[in-house]
């Protein structure tokens, strides 16, 4: 039977149901059939992979912090410098001070004078805080991710670290190299990348040891 609709009628039906079956297919339905197996599957992941102390969420292991203490001085605008605290395990430097309101990079280039500069300040710092000779210092100690948000260090780099985090904590060496252990990743897929030990959770297994 024929409709009595105008053409325009027609259409606009046409459209209508259209546009209600694409929003309750796409709108509704595709994000939680997505939802759903993300928490089936990935469901640490999909939540923002949370570290967890004491039933608390404290951080999540895909952000890095900054393990720092106050030094008692304060710069030229009055504010405290920060150090690293020797208790903990240091993370990469952070062009963003880990602010993951403010991700990214210097923007610096490796001839930049005042890159270089802040390695080589960063070689000395990290050299003295290890009891090391620059030399020693690994790469990854003295240079930034693109990120600014990285929570992953070299696995030559948490090494260095043992010795003093021991110490400082009242440690046996070994004890705290079987935490960097159980905290390192290989290469992901098993070739890509390198391996890494992850700062965040390498330092809540600290905190509960």
């Amino acid at each position: 039977m024929a409709s009595n609709l105008p053409g325009w009628a027609r259409q606009f039906g046409v459209a209508l149901r259209a546009l209600l079956f694409f929003t309750v297919v796409l709108g509704i339905g595709y994000p939680l059939v997505m939802t759903g197996a993300s928490q089936v599957l990935f469901h640490g992941n999909a939540n923002g992979s949370i570290v967890e102390m004491n039933s608390k969420p404290v951080a999540s292991d895909l952000i890095g912090q900054a393990y720092t203490m106050d030094s008692g001085k304060k710069n030229a605008e009055g504010e405290p410098i920060m150090v690293a605290d020797p208790k903990w395990f240091q993370t990469r430097p952070s062009a963003g001070d880990y602010d993951a309101m403010a991700s990214g990079g210097s923007n610096l280039g490796p001839n930049n004078a005042d890159l270089t500069a802040a390695i080589a300040e960063r070689r000395k710092t990290v050299a003295e805080l290890e009891g090391v000779d620059p030399s020693q210092v690994p790469p990854d100690a003295v240079t930034a991710g693109a990120s600014g948000l990285d929570p992953d260090i070299s696995p030559a780099y948490a090494a260095l670290q043992i010795a003093r985090v021991a110490r400082e904590r009242g440690l046996s060496v070994e004890e705290v190299k079987e935490l960097v252990e159980e905290n390192t990743k290989g290469r992901t897929l098993g070739f890509l990348g390198e391996p890494r030990v992850n700062v965040v959770t390498l330092n809540a297994a600290l905190a509960t040891s």
